[in-house]
């Protein structure tokens, strides 16, 4: 590293959107316990919101809409947002290098919405709200995967020339076959309550980091414009 280059070198859109996110979190913990629950509520993604409830829960039937982004922007606790804030600096700052701010944030938003959609076809009908951006990460992680590991080591920048890998090629390269196995396996691990993280709340949605991990893989190539799109400041 030189003497010139700063030691965190993240893209500007990650850093804004992780300052959102810790923003939300500020507003909870300032918020009494009541407002701040009622907050998260209304953020929040709840099944139940489709299946007649959504009229009872806060926010109304508008968060029938808006919370398939919303939950994203909330999480449990603060070890919660920090865990995500870790993941999406590593994978979520190459998919930014290479797509540009708001490719990223599209790309981002609807890997989130399908975790959304994902959870609530096994989870249809029920109180229990799910919140984090873990199921956007999930995308971005799945999406990062098919190019970082034909990146030359030399530098940051050439992130954007890589070629995108097909999906064939991705999916028998070894390297990224035991990355994706360790993925699924922490999923099941926590997902099915084997092991808890303290100071989160809840259990792991991880069918909704399945959807966003599956949207993310299959969908890149529909946003990813590779050397044709320069690369972003970084801040």
């Amino acid at each position: 590293m030189g003497a010139s280059e700063p030691m965190f070198n993240l893209p500007r859109v990650v850093v804004l959107t992780a300052a959102v996110m810790i923003g939300m979190q500020l507003i909870r913990a300032l918020l009494p316990d009541e407002e701040s629950l009622q907050f998260l509520l209304a953020l929040a993604f709840i099944p139940a919101r489709y299946s007649g409830a959504a009229a009872e829960l806060p926010g109304g039937y508008l968060t029938a809409i808006t919370s398939f982004v919303t939950y994203m922007l909330v999480h449990a606790g603060w070890v919660h947002l920090l865990v995500n804030l870790l993941w999406m600096a590593a994978f979520g700052s190459p998919v930014a290098q290479r797509l540009g701010d708001w490719r990223f944030l599209s790309f981002s938003a609807l890997c989130g919405i399908a975790g959304a959609l994902t959870h609530l076809a096994f989870h249809f009908g029920e109180m229990t709200p799910v919140v984090g951006a873990s199921a956007a990460i999930s995308g971005q992680m799945a999406a990062a995967m098919r190019f970082v590991f034909g990146a030359r080591p030399r530098g940051e920048a050439d992130l954007a020339q890589v070629p995108l890998e097909s999906l064939s090629k991705t999916l028998t390269d070894r390297r990224i076959l035991t990355v994706l196995v360790f993925w699924v396996v922490l999923n099941v691990v926590f997902g099915l309550g084997v092991v808890s993280v303290a100071g989160t709340e809840g259990n792991i949605a991880w069918e909704a980091h399945i959807g966003g991990f599956l949207f993310g893989l299959l969908g890149f190539g529909f946003f990813d414009t590779g050397s044709k799109q320069p690369v972003p400041q970084q801040s």
